[in-house]
């Protein structure tokens, strides 16, 4: 085990986008490092040449960029790195650690149906790990590592605790096909040993994976990572998180408006905790994350709190860096850009906006009434609030507002005063209002929405929503 600095990696492969999964391993990773002054590195697994493509990688690339988990030094592709992979393999076969293997893939399909059929294990031992190299024939052959026949391989895992697996049960896997290519499972530990990596953090879906891959590290006599494979995330019924849980794809959810400070939130309490603490930042999180406050058990995607968080985030957020976060969401999903005169409106109205907003879109839909241009057009459900008697009162108020000092006190007294005068009470003036200052139901307070806007424009709003009783 290596006792130098902290070095962990985020290694996807480029065949798809960033799944939320993934983008959690990719923020376990960053934790840890981050925390610990560490070096947190990259590495797109594109050995697979048929399924990778670059579109992928971009994907990948800026999914992190947006979770805001930067990396150190330069982003790895395993690809490139096949001739040290191969150069590897034949290390291990001039060490007596690998051998030739000649076996055809229809002679190990036979062995494997007349296993089947017998009844005994169908895991493959071939005829050539002890033959004489005299023998061998001269045809393509694989290199296959010597894997141990007894005893046990413990993998000393940080989050699973040892686990022992009987090397009975580990056949001698491939390490360079008959082409010479590298397979994964080698090029995963030549990549990792060389990249410095201390600790693999990763999904408990490789557990098995490192029983082999710490047979090349012990051939090798390469310091063996510390282990820690994490429970994978299941959807709210319990079961494997799939598409028909919802979006999975972490460009989904930064369309969908989530903060990213929230998703980070959420992704590090999703399988790991830190006492009862629900809400932290990204310090908080550097210093409080550990492998051992990892569960062993499956984590449930859950979106009702990740809106909690989300929306506590948007809370506590820097107006200036909510406004800019803002503008990337409007770019991410193809939007018209923000104007002068809204930036300017959205800065000033910030204060009563961010307090009960989840996402983007639920702030941008409060923010309404400073985003549109006059007229304003009432939806369905304001307009039903104006009706000619509501529209008569708002005539009535109106000119009693123009001597307010338009402060919130004297804003509050002269409606209550109105009110009271009318026998009625502000509340069932605050319909029309709303549906006459922002066109909707559902907005910030009428006096936030008054003094954002300014005497003018309030006034001018009020009016008109008045006239139209008229016309």
């Amino acid at each position: 085990m290596s006792t130098g600095p902290v070095v962990t990696r985020f290694a996807p492969s480029p065949t798809g986008f960033l799944h939320i999964g993934g983008a959690r391993t990719a923020l376990f990773n960053w934790l840890f490092a981050r925390g610990r002054g560490g070096k947190f590195l990259l590495r797109i697994e594109d050995t697979d040449r048929a399924r990778s493509t670059p579109q992928a990688t971009q994907a990948i690339l800026d999914g992190l960029s947006w979770l805001g988990l930067d990396h150190d030094g330069d982003v790895v592709s395993q690809a490139e790195r096949a001739g040290r992979h191969a150069e590897v393999a034949r290390a291990l076969l001039d060490k007596g650690a690998a051998y030739k293997c000649f076996t055809t893939q229809e002679e190990i399909e036979a062995f494997r149906e007349a296993a089947r059929a017998e009844g005994r294990s169908t895991l493959f031992t071939s005829p050539w790990r002890d033959a004489d190299p005299a023998t061998h024939p001269d045809a393509p052959y694989v290199i296959r590592l010597k894997t141990p026949t007894e005893g046990n391989t413990v993998i000393r895992d940080q989050v699973q605790g040892d686990v022992r697996i009987g090397n009975d049960n580990l056949d001698d896997m491939v390490l360079l096909r008959s082409d010479g290519t590298p397979v994964y499972m080698l090029a995963v530990v030549v990549d990792d040993h060389d990249m410095g990596v201390t600790h693999v953090i990763r999904g408990d879906d490789h557990l098995n994976n490192a029983a082999r891959q710490m047979g090349i590290y012990n051939a090798m006599g390469w310091d063996v990572p510390f282990w820690a494979h994490i429970p994978l995330i299941h959807g709210p019924d319990g079961k494997k998180l799939s598409k028909r849980h919802g979006a999975l794809g972490v460009d989904e959810y930064q369309k969908m408006g989530y903060p990213a400070p929230g998703m980070r939130n959420y992704l590090a309490r999703l399988g790991w905790s830190h006492g009862d603490d629900e809400f932290f930042s990204d310090a908080q999180a550097q210093e409080w994350f550990d492998l051992d406050g990892i569960g062993r058990s499956p984590a449930r995607f859950d979106f009702k709190k990740l809106d909690n968080l989300s929306g506590q985030h948007i809370a506590v957020m820097d107006d200036a860096a909510l406004l800019h976060e803002i503008e990337a969401f409007l770019a991410a999903t193809g939007q018209l850009a923000l104007t002068e005169a809204q930036r300017e409106g959205l800065s000033k109205a910030m204060y009563c906006l961010k307090d009960r907003a989840k996402t983007y879109p639920e702030l941008l839909e409060k923010a309404h009434f400073v985003l549109e241009s006059p007229p304003i057009v009432p939806d369905e459900k304001a307009a039903k609030t104006l009706d000619p008697v509501s529209r008569g009162i708002l005539g009535a108020l109106t000119p009693q507002l123009q001597n307010a000092s338009w402060s919130r006190d004297d804003l509050e007294a002269v409606m209550n005063r109105f009110a009271q005068d009318r026998g009625t009470t502000f509340g069932k003036l605050a319909g029309p209002l709303r549906a006459a200052l922002a066109g909707r139901a559902v907005t910030p307070s009428v006096f936030d929405m008054m003094l954002v806007l300014g005497r003018e424009e309030s006034l001018a709003r009020l009016t008109r929503a008045a006239a139209d009783a008229e016309a």
